[in-house]
């Protein structure tokens, strides 16, 4: 695939600009939480939960939709997803005119699926995290639809670089930057454009112990794929990583934490009660591993942090924090 460079993602960014968000950076000095953040420290949030269709995944999305041939448009696109990535792709796809048939757990949040529905999207439910990616190559095979894929692609990276830009933009001076990883596409392209805007930054990922395939890939050298996915944050649910996001995150990433989910849980309540937010547990992600197992490393220094999304009901929150 090709390389991700500067001038690609200015590229990107002034073929998205006025599609998607220039989403906010919130200096987090709130009562309640700046005692809490590493000593010394200062922190900023980039708040992309604000994002089309709820998440970073819109930019991304866009970029893949933009880039099909009319013939592939004319035949649309296939994906599997948690939930986000079916939104986005759901969102783009309408936007360019084209259809989108989206593999999806059944147990994904139903303000998710009715979301995707909403914009036109059909559904095909199904068990867990791993049928929905057999069924979309299914898809892809039997209709002749484009897969999307959620992380794994030059476009799905260059939409996250394009977010890891603007972070860089309207920050200054950041020290460490933590990120959240599911399949790896978000840290892959974010982590890519920081290291080539400042190349002394370091920038760290965090996955759930129940589904750390980039954890166990840093650790063997190789993408791994797990045998069972077991986390409530099912964004960061997926159940492998695959060779170009791994190799771009294993090139600009220091290294991989993981936190729990109970310690996912007490974030979210956390971002509830000191920032107002209402978010799903991929998107406390980052705010938890600086409250935890980065705690120590990232004392006295400038840290940014990325609020990725926030598709959750009001019933799957409380049931969640509750």
């Amino acid at each position: 695939m090709d390389d991700i460079t500067l001038e690609a993602i200015k590229a990107a960014q002034q073929q998205i600009a006025g599609q998607i968000i220039h989403t906010p950076v919130l200096d987090l000095r709130q009562t309640g939480l700046e005692e809490l953040l590493p000593k010394s420290s200062n922190a900023v949030m980039k708040l992309e939960l604000f994002q089309k269709a709820g998440s970073f995944k819109a930019r991304g999305n866009l970029l893949s939709v933009q880039a099909l041939t009319p013939d592939q448009r004319a035949a649309g696109v296939t994906a599997a997803s948690g939930g986000n990535h079916a939104l986005a792709l759901a969102w783009a796809a309408q936007a360019a005119g084209t259809s989108a048939k989206i593999a999806i757990p059944k147990t994904a949040d139903p303000i998710r699926i009715d979301g995707c529905r909403a914009l036109g999207a059909e559904l095909v439910l199904c068990d867990d995290i791993h049928e929905v990616f057999s069924v979309m190559e299914q898809i892809a095979d039997t209709e002749g639809r484009s897969v999307v894929h959620p992380f794994e692609g030059y476009n799905m990276s260059l939409g996250a670089a394009t977010c890891g830009a603007e972070m860089f933009e309207d920050t200054a001076n950041l020290d460490v930057v933590i990120l959240p990883v599911g399949g790896g596409g978000l840290i892959s392209g974010m982590s890519k454009a920081l290291k080539l805007l400042n190349p002394s930054i370091e920038i760290f990922g965090v996955e759930p112990y129940g589904a750390d395939s980039m954890f166990r890939s840093f650790q063997s050298s190789t993408p791994e794929r797990l045998d069972k996915v077991e986390t409530i944050a099912d964004s960061l649910g997926s159940p492998t990583a695959l060779p170009y996001s791994y190799e771009l995150t294993r090139e600009n990433v220091t290294d991989i934490a993981r936190v729990t989910d109970d310690e996912l849980r007490a974030t979210m309540r956390l971002m509830n009660s000191a920032l107002k937010l209402m978010v799903e547990p991929a998107c406390a992600a980052s705010l938890t591993g600086a409250l935890g197992p980065l705690k120590e490393h990232c004392a006295g220094k400038n840290i940014g942090l990325l609020a990725c999304g926030a598709n959750i009901s009001r019933d799957r929150f409380m049931g969640l924090v509750g």
